[in-house]
Parts: structure tokens; sequence; C-alpha cells
């Protein structure tokens, strides 16, 4: 299975939180398949500088250095993300469901908004 984090399961794996199952845990541990977007160490460094996200300062720096593979953002993920629904106002992970689209991914996320779109979504 092809895998595309959302940003908060990135970082509740990252932290080993007990808001992912061990199943899904080792889903991204052991898939060859499983990625990061890049905006997600994007979206983490914005968070803390504003103040909406606590934990480590260098977390964006561990996000982008994890196992996980790299997707970088293209064109073609803007011009999609741009055009979706507005189901979701939040610009990044309109990013993450245009990406998937385009990708063939599985979004693994707790988002309620996310499955709106047509995307396969893998819910924790």
């Amino acid at each position: 299975m092809k895998l595309l984090a959302d940003t908060h399961v990135v970082v509740w794996w990252l932290m080993d939180s007990p808001e992912l199952s061990a199943e899904t845990k080792d889903l991204l541990d052991t898939e060859e398949l499983a990625y990061v977007s890049a905006v997600t160490p994007w979206e983490l460094a914005v968070k803390q500088a504003i103040g909406k996200l606590d934990g480590p300062a260098d977390l964006p720096e561990r996000v982008r250095d994890c196992q996980l593979k790299a997707l970088p953002v293209t064109g073609l993920h803007g011009t999609r993300a741009g055009r979706l629904p507005p189901h979701h106002r939040d610009p990044f992970d309109r990013i993450l469901v245009a990406q998937a689209q385009t990708e063939g991914l599985t979004l693994v996320t707790r988002d309620k908004f996310i499955p709106l779109y047509d995307v396969p979504v893998l819910a924790v």
C-alpha cells in the first residue's frame, strides 16, 4: 500500500504517541512506499513560529530527516490543490489531498474533512 502521512500522523509516529495504534505505527515503520510531503516540515515550522505547536524546536528537521520517503511538491500538485472543492480551507491539507490523488497514495489521517474528497483514506 502506498501511503502519505498527514502532518499530525508523522508527528505522532515520530514521538511514539499513543494517539496512533500499534498497527498504524508498524505500517509506517515497515511500508516501503510510505511518504512524507515536503509541505509537512514547512507546516510544522509555521505552526511553531506562530505559537500553535509545542514540541522540540527541531521537529521540522526530524520530520524532514525521518525514514519516510520525501514527496516533493510539483506544479501539478499545486494546480490540483487550487482546484479542489472548498471542503477544507487549510492549504497544507489541500496539498496533501492533491498529492495523494495525483500520486495514487492513501492519505493516513484523522482529519474529518479529508474523506470528503475523492481520495483513499486510512483513518487513524
